[in-house]
């Protein structure tokens, strides 16, 4: 979901990160009070403005409060964050002693010795009750490099009126899931111009990958020490045959489409007027089904105005929610979204870090995260996020979910858009195992680097 530098930058920064120890100056004697720490300062990177203000304030004051130590909080953009990591990550003199990063980008640095082994904190931090997926992109082997911070999770939006129009059910299993969309496009109850019964664009790997995962295959796996491409092993094609499927029968995207803003085509045709009166946009009902990260029911709904600014507002009758049900009625494996977190192996303040990893992991702040709508990293505290009905399908879907391979040339791989190009081509082929074996070809040499 974020940018990423070609592999052949990133390598240039491991050569210096290989000679860290991961230890990260442990050797520094552990603080006895809070008086002792009055001057120092430890920097704190967050990723984009998700973590909100009250959050932040939180950690700043219960740093201080707990260490007597100051907390510098640094927002970093998602766009620029690999390269500035980086940079700052060898340098002792100006790396942030603790990141927030993406979960898919955790490998790229994991593997060069980029982050402290925190290892000895897991079971203190929640152990097996964090998210495993995350944990398992910011390992090594059985090393413990960087830990969750919160997840999000796809699932799908429908139009509860065109369904029932159209007499479908919500699904229970995904064969259903794929013959209810077919048959609402065909239907076409509201005989719309390009209608999708679900819309799914053709370059949307990060949702498409659901029927890979769905039907046991995955996009890399590790065999002798190497990682190799799957998407040409038989469960993988058997999830990209039913993507076809869909692609040629469910749904009208562009074969150029991704995955920005689909709930654009879920909403019903209403022109949007700027205060002056004039016309800004115009969005128009094209789907009866979507898949969007939880966040998108901000942006579905009735149009209303609200302190003279348009808006949309959610309504229960028209709109719904449901996770994408797998092929044995359980939640489907889902792509996760979310970040993780670590400290900086050339950090001067490990002792200071770990203290605010304890802060971050506690139940206070897992619980104000989920108050947040952010997915708490420990599963004892779910509950946070309530108990509505977009809680529940974040849940739901949540907990199956899995992220791409954990290979330390993964961010080559996206940088590239490959799997774009990949799945851009799906709908049109005549040959899908062929053309899966290609970019099997393609991808396994970026996999390692």
């Amino acid at each position: 979901m974020n940018r990423r530098l070609p592999l052949v930058v990133l390598t240039s920064a491991a050569l210096a990160l290989s000679a860290c120890s991961s230890g990260g100056g442990s050797d520094e004697p552990a603080a006895t009070s809070t008086a002792d720490n009055a001057g120092e300062t430890v920097t704190l990177w967050l990723a984009g403005g998700d973590t909100p203000d009250e959050l932040r304030t939180y950690l700043q004051d219960t740093f201080a409060s707990e260490t007597g130590a100051t907390l510098k909080i640094e927002e970093q953009a998602w766009g620029d964050l690999v390269t500035k990591l980086t940079t700052a990550l060898p340098d002792a003199a100006n790396t942030p002693d603790v990141v927030e990063l993406g979960n898919t980008q955790s490998p790229t640095f994991t593997n060069v010795g980029a982050f402290m082994d925190i290892s000895d904190m897991y079971d203190e931090l929640g152990g097996d009750k964090l998210l495993q997926s995350f944990v398992e992109a910011g390992s090594v082997d059985d090393t413990k490099y960087a830990l969750p911070y919160y997840f999000g999770s796809r699932y799908m939006f429908y139009r509860k009126d065109i369904w029932k129009k159209a007499g479908v059910e919500v699904p229970t299993t995904l064969e259903e899931f794929n013959s209810a969309v077919a048959t609402i496009a065909e239907d076409n109850p509201e005989d719309i111009k390009n209608f999708s019964g679900f819309f799914i664009g053709g370059q949307d790997w990060r949702n498409g990958i659901s029927w890979i995962f769905a039907n046991g295959g995955d996009l890399a796996t590790k065999e002798d020490g190497q990682w190799v491409s799957t998407l040409s092993d038989p469960a993988s094609l058997e999830g990209l045959t039913q993507l076809q499927t869909i692609q040629r029968e469910a749904s009208k995207a562009p074969a150029d489409a991704k995955d920005q803003s689909p709930w654009l085509y879920i909403n019903d045709s209403d022109t949007i007027l700027d205060e002056e009166g004039k016309q800004t946009s115009k969005t128009s009902l094209a789907a009866a089904t979507i898949m969007a990260p939880g966040w998108a029911h901000w942006s579905i709904g009735d149009l209303v105005k609200k302190d003279g600014k348009q808006v949309r507002e959610w309504n229960d009758d028209t709109f719904g929610v449901f996770a994408l049900p797998g092929t044995d009625g359980e939640p489907a494996p889902v792509f996760a979204g979310g970040s993780n977190i670590a400290i900086s192996a050339k950090t001067q303040n490990p002792e200071l870090s770990e203290e605010l990893l304890r802060i971050v992991f506690s139940p206070e702040y897992q619980k104000m995260l989920g108050g947040a709508g952010l997915g708490p990293a420990n599963s004892d505290y779910v509950d946070s996020l309530g108990d509505d009905e977009f809680a529940q399908a974040l849940i739901d879907s949540a907990s199956n979910s899995k992220l791409t391979p954990a290979a330390p040339g993964w961010a080559a791989v996206e940088s590239s858009q490959v799997l774009e190009e990949f799945f851009g081509k799906i709908r049109d082929t005549d040959d899908l195992a062929g053309l899966a074996q290609q970019y099997d070809e393609k991808i396994t040499p970026m996999l390692n680097g």
